[in-house]
């Protein structure tokens, strides 16, 4: 069983791209907040000093997020550096002589997932993995097989509750929210079924493309990316049931419920798109069958949420840089008044980015005689203050041992179950669709019944 609180925090890839641009700022505001009074030492290949890792810390500070002298001040006397090949012992030693007394460190590895099982193996054979908690990054695998070895990997040697899988998107305060709205309010349990609710949707649109990093796309797409994981993830804060309390176990334990009762995708529920233009980025294949876009209709086979269809729509080079949760309502049983000719008008509508808000569509009536109405919407506007960002908070929950926002294993095995069936040779060929637009027109074919794709930018224009 891991110590209630680490000792030291240990990060490997620490002169990588993640560390300067999430790891750097995390810990100088943990720092400034009080959170982390302890040895911090990244480990990377390259040969460099202490003061070498510290300017590197300082450069990246002042790119992202801003310098905090006094913080970094305190940063810099707990900042040291072990240089090493992750595969040979001496590496292992350094850090067990630079942890000096500490006996339970929190290893974060900020590495490829290729790099997973030789710095597993140095920490157990050097004894420091002695007492350590371990955080790894997404991806969890890259389909149902390989996220089953890599949990066989870690279960080898860290016990389930020392691992932290981290995904950073449950870490955002916007997402948080989604559960803390569902439970933390008595009107929501009494319409948040199937009954009352004619479907969701969740929708993550970028207007960027891949960035340059065409490689990279290549090994994943919009489906390994933010489908599997992100999109999934907030999905299970939407449809679980009620925790019996507010642990870490009885959160997962819920997630994991409602995740074995998702249907497994058929190749009849997705459409697969590919923005024109994506083959002409360096490292992307002539033919690529890389999806940048992807939409997709799920279902839940439980008592709650029976027959009502759930809508994912994710891609790049979309009109608008947006991630929005749609809950629409069934219509009244009897039109007493004017129908609605505009669709449906009551919903709840939650934007996770780039801005945050909760609105409540509803009707009311016009002034006059008559009792006809139109379609409004109640909404609440969130103003950050000094918010933690989302791997300052993560961070923060590993080193004291809260898993809440973690990913257990048996989740990432049951999400990769859900999307196994339409991966590989499985997949959907890609159809092309102009950057700037909503996707291949085939995304509607998803669709059942009456319901339609809404567009958060008209969403927000009309509110």
């Amino acid at each position: 069983m891991a110590a209630s609180h680490s000792d030291a925090f240990v990060f490997f890839g620490a002169t990588g791209d993640l560390a300067c641009k999430q790891v750097f700022p995390a810990l100088q505001a943990m720092i400034r907040h009080g959170q982390l009074d302890m040895p911090i030492i990244g480990v990377a290949r390259s040969s460099w000093s202490d003061d070498q890792l510290r300017e590197r810390a300082h450069d990246s500070l002042q790119k992202h997020g801003g310098l905090d002298s006094q913080a970094f001040d305190k940063l810099s006397t707990r900042l040291h550096y072990v240089s090493g090949d992750y595969g040979d012992d001496a590496t292992y030693q350094k850090l067990r002589q630079a942890l000096g007394s500490a006996a339970a460190p929190l290893h974060y590895l900020a590495i490829p997932p290729g790099m997973f099982e030789p710095v597993i193996r140095g920490l157990v054979k050097s004894g420091c993995g002695r007492g350590a908690r371990i955080v790894i990054e997404k991806p969890f695998g890259r389909d149902l097989a390989s996220a089953q070895a890599l949990n066989r990997t870690l279960h080898k040697s860290f016990a389930e509750d020392a691992i932290f899988r981290i995904d950073h998107y449950l870490g955002k305060e916007a997402v948080e929210n989604l559960l803390y709205f569902r439970f933390a309010n008595t009107f929501t349990e009494p319409v948040w079924r199937r009954d009352h609710v004619a479907s969701m949707q969740i929708t993550m649109a970028e207007q960027m493309g891949v960035q340059g990093r065409g490689a990279f796309y290549e090994e994943v797409g919009a489906i390994r990316d933010v489908v599997q994981n992100h999109m999934l993830q907030v999905m299970m804060l939407l449809t679980m049931e009620s925790p019996k309390d507010g642990g870490p176990d009885a959160i997962r334990d819920e997630k994991l419920r409602v995740l074995k009762a998702m249907r497994p995708l058929a190749p009849a529920e997705i459409v697969r798109g590919q923005f024109r233009g994506y083959r002409d980025e360096s490292g992307v294949a002539a033919q690529s069958q890389v999806e940048t876009f992807a939409a997709l209709r799920l279902h839940i086979d439980n008592a709650r949420w029976d027959g009502v269809p759930f809508y994912i729509r994710a891609g790049k080079q979309l009109p608008v840089t947006c991630t929005e949760v749609m809950v629409e309502l069934r219509p009244p049983p009897r039109a007493l008044f004017d129908a609605d000719g505009s669709g449906r008008s009551n919903f709840f509508r939650f934007r996770l980015s780039p801005d945050r808000l909760i609105s409540v569509g509803a009707r009311i009536k016009a002034p006059g005689e008559s009792m006809v109405g139109s379609a409004t919407e109640l909404i609440a506007h969130h103003h950050p203050g000094d918010e933690m960002t989302p791997y300052e908070r993560l961070l923060s929950d590993a080193l004291r041992g809260d898993a809440a926002l973690f990913t257990r294993g048996d989740t990432v095995e049951a999400a990769w179950r859900v999307v196994n069936p339409v991966l590989g040779e499985a997949a959907v060929p890609v159809a092309p669709y102009e950057a700037g637009t909503w996707g291949p027109a085939a995304a509607a074919r998803i669709l059942a019944g009456g319901d339609r794709w809404h567009d958060p930018k008209a969403q927000e224009a009309s509110s």
